[in-house]
């Protein structure tokens, strides 16, 4: 049993002995086949690589040829530039020396000319000198007074051209003027838009119904005559179905009433302690409001930088009227004519607007005061550090005070424009009435003159005159007379045309 054993082990042992002298064997021959494998596989990368380092040689040495070559080309172009350069100076050089030969040439043919000529004019004197004499023995006057003859008879034919020659400049200037000023104001009122504002005295409060009367009123009057002394205006309570007349020349008085006594019959609460809670209240409300309006007035015309308080009278001006025209409205009004005109003109429109909106300032004043509106206006634009050219505009604009600057005379046309315009401005049935038939009377006082009219609301003056009681020239001389005396006679808005007209008439009849 042992021994059987024993040989199965042997048996075993040598088995495993030939399986792996087998398996050697075999592995040994994969190796060397992957060896044989690899070493040509290096062989054929060695050599492509190789190959792939010599065409990138060959690459680079063909650019850098190239490079070179292009270089020896620049440099062979800059060399022929610079001999062309050295050859077009060598030229410059020999023109100058053959040019300043040729001038100094030219001098002494000069110096020898002015020699020849000096010779000639002393033989032209002589000449001239004997001529002289034989004219002065025919002649029997000497050089002097044939001289002083000659003069003379020149002046006068030159005063007569010059003469002339002014009238027909003057003529031309005055149509050209004429058109240019009428095309500058047309352009300017066509691109303003305006509107037409009606301030009045009185303002009117509606009310529902008349019971609300007796509650305004009060007991024994007491709550009308609060209000009244509260914001200093008359109340007025008649028979008037559903209203309220509000009477005071100060339209802001006005404004306070009015909105105290929408909000007191709003309310319903009505007695002399909640009135004058409600005025005060509303007279803080409405000092906002107006410089809230200032602002906007300001902001709405493009003007910046104004002082606090010039604003304020700004937004004053809503609540105040010129001759019924709203003075905000009018100074608005005024600030954009002065802008288009001052681009039309080529000056400074943002400088023009200012001096247009400013220029009535002197018309709401805080306090009263005796000085004209439009020197009080500079005054005040002067304290709130206005510049001198626009404190001039204001004061000049109703010619109390010398125009140093173009602005004031722009801001001075626009204000007439704006005043004149039709609607602008409402005038008293009899003061028109007046005036026109001043017009005709200031006419009439000259002698010759027929018949007048005033048309065109008084914008235009007709006058006819005899033609056998004066002629042309005498017509024209009476316009520019009846013109100055209407200036210096009389005030108006605007401008007065004054047309003189002479006919001569040849009626006959047929029977």
């Amino acid at each position: 049993m042992i021994t059987t054993i024993i040989v199965g082990a042997i048996c075993l042992l040598l088995g495993i002995l030939a399986g792996y002298f087998i398996y050697r064997y075999v592995l040994t021959g994969k190796y060397k086949q992957m060896l044989e494998s690899a070493n040509k596989e290096a062989e054929v990368l060695k050599e492509k690589k190789l190959l792939e380092v010599k065409e990138k040689f060959l690459n680079k040495k063909a650019e850098l040829e190239k490079e070179v070559q292009s270089r020896n080309q620049k440099i062979q172009q800059n060399e022929n530039r610079l001999k062309q350069r050295e050859i077009s100076l060598n030229q410059r050089q020999e023109d100058i020396a053959r040019r300043k030969q040729e001038v100094e040439q030219s001098q002494q043919r000069i110096e020898n000319e002015k020699k020849h000529l000096v010779l000639k004019q002393d033989e032209v004197e002589k000449m001239l000198i004997k001529e002289r004499e034989k004219l002065e023995e025919l002649s029997g006057l000497s050089a002097e007074e044939a001289k002083n003859r000659l003069i003379e008879n020149l002046k006068d034919e030159a005063r007569t051209d010059a003469a002339s020659y002014v009238n027909e400049i003057m003529d031309e200037a005055k149509l050209n003027a004429t058109a240019q000023a009428k095309k500058i104001v047309i352009q300017t009122i066509q691109r303003v838009a305006t509107e037409t504002a009606i301030e009045n005295s009185v303002s009117v409060f509606h009310i529902d119904n008349d019971e609300v009367k007796g509650r305004i009123i009060g007991r024994e009057g007491r709550n009308i005559r609060a209000l009244e002394a509260a914001t200093g205006v008359e109340i007025v309570v008649d028979d008037t179905p559903e209203a309220i007349v509000i009477s005071a020349f100060d339209p802001i008085r006005r404004e306070v009433c009015r909105l105290a006594l929408h909000q007191l019959v709003a309310d319903g609460r009505i007695h002399p302690a909640r009135i004058e809670e409600v005025v005060a209240k509303v007279k803080k409300q409405l000092e906002n409001e107006v410089i809230e309006t200032g602002k906007r007035t300001a902001i709405d015309l493009g003007i910046h930088g104004l002082h606090p308080e010039l604003i304020r009278i700004i937004g004053k001006m809503k609540y105040r009227s010129s001759y019924g025209q709203n003075l905000l409205q009018h100074a608005r009004e005024t600030a954009n004519l002065c802008g288009v005109m001052a681009s039309e003109l080529g000056l400074n429109p943002k400088k023009a607007k200012r001096a247009g909106l400013l220029h009535d300032i002197g018309k709401v004043p805080d306090e009263e005061n005796e000085m004209p509106h439009a020197i009080y206006g500079a005054k005040i634009a002067e304290k709130y550090k206005e510049k001198p050219d626009i404190c001039n505009a204001i004061g000049a604009h109703h010619d109390e005070m010398e125009m140093n600057t173009l602005l004031a005379p722009i801001v001075q046309v626009c204000d007439a424009i704006s005043g004149a315009r039709p609607g602008a401005r409402r005038e008293i049935v009899e003061a028109y009435i007046k005036r026109l038939n001043d017009l005709e009377a200031i006419a009439m006082s000259y002698p010759g003159v027929t018949k007048t009219y005033a048309i065109q609301a008084g914008r235009e003056l007709r006058v006819i005159v005899g033609a056998d009681k004066m002629d042309d020239k005498e017509t024209e001389a009476l316009s520019s007379e009846i013109a100055n005396k209407i200036q210096t006679e009389m005030t108006y808005p605007g401008q007065v045309k004054i047309t003189v007209i002479r006919e001569t008439r040849s009626v006959a009849y047929a029977k």
